[in-house]
């Protein structure tokens, strides 16, 4: 494959989930980008395995913290987070048309260290004696992106910057519920993700405001209409202000996060 952008569906159209992880990290960061080529979507995006089974959110139950089982869905609803974010920095990449190269880039590192974190998520998964799949799921953060699939700047503005920066608020707290719950390698997991995401949100800003600034748009605003537009959850405290100021949120959008 001569070309980052195409050689991102290989990936993308992979079923089975250790394989699309192992081979998003295979994939050479060094091919040339075509930063201008028109992408026919191919069919069979994103590729998924048959389970795990998808469910309604609201049919997820907050799983008991008392039980070796309980502490494995709650590390498995967070591997599939990293698995969906794996598709969904896959399929940036190859979607959007006209971007500098250094857009691209930097999705595909983010596909990779969303690979790399499935991948740890899942060995851990393996070690308490269970594996992907074998727990319902959601399939919330897909669902935003076929809502933005036709729209570069919805797409920046509510998956990263919205869906992943509430992994960021959430992160402490899940992270106490498994170290209470004695799962300490799941907590070691958690500080890795938390410090990559934390990049990857950033790149959601970034180039949130790059776009927002070539189209003469104030990135506040623009905001709050897209959220409107598609749909976007409700973000509800407790926020982790340390992380979204690390991840590039400035004083004036963390003001508007309490605003009615």
């Amino acid at each position: 494959m001569s070309d980052l952008r195409l050689a991102t569906l290989g990936p993308l159209l992979t079923t089975d989930a250790p394989l699309k992880a192992a081979a998003t990290v295979a994939l050479d960061a060094a091919l040339p980008v075509d930063t201008t080529a028109e992408i026919a979507e191919p069919a069979g995006i994103p590729g998924r395995p048959e389970r795990p089974h998808l469910v309604e959110h609201i049919r997820l139950k907050p799983p008991s913290m008392r039980t070796p089982a309980g502490v494995a869905a709650l590390v498995h609803a967070i591997a599939h987070i990293e698995f969906n974010a794996i598709n969904l920095a896959l399929d940036i990449c190859w979607r959007f048309a006209g971007m500098p190269e250094a857009f691209y880039r930097d999705w595909l590192r983010i596909a990779q260290e969303e690979a790399k974190h499935f991948t740890l998520l899942r060995e851990h998964l393996l070690n308490l004696g269970f594996d992907y799949g074998d727990f319902d799921a959601h399939n919330a953060l897909w669902d935003m992106a076929e809502r933005t699939r036709h729209d570069l700047l919805a797409r920046i503005a509510l998956v990263p910057r919205t869906l992943e920066a509430r992994g960021l608020d959430a992160s402490p707290a899940v992270k106490r519920k498994l170290v209470g719950a004695g799962d300490h390698r799941a907590g070691e997991i958690l500080d890795v993700i938390l410090h990559d995401e934390i990049g990857h949100v950033a790149a959601g800003n970034r180039w949130y405001r790059f776009v927002c600034e070539q189209r003469g748009l104030d990135p506040i605003t623009t905001y709050a209409e897209l959220a409107t537009r598609y749909q976007a959850p409700k973000l509800r405290a407790p926020f982790n202000l340390e992380a979204r100021r690390a991840a590039g949120f400035d004083e004036a959008e963390l003001a508007a996060l309490t605003q009615p």
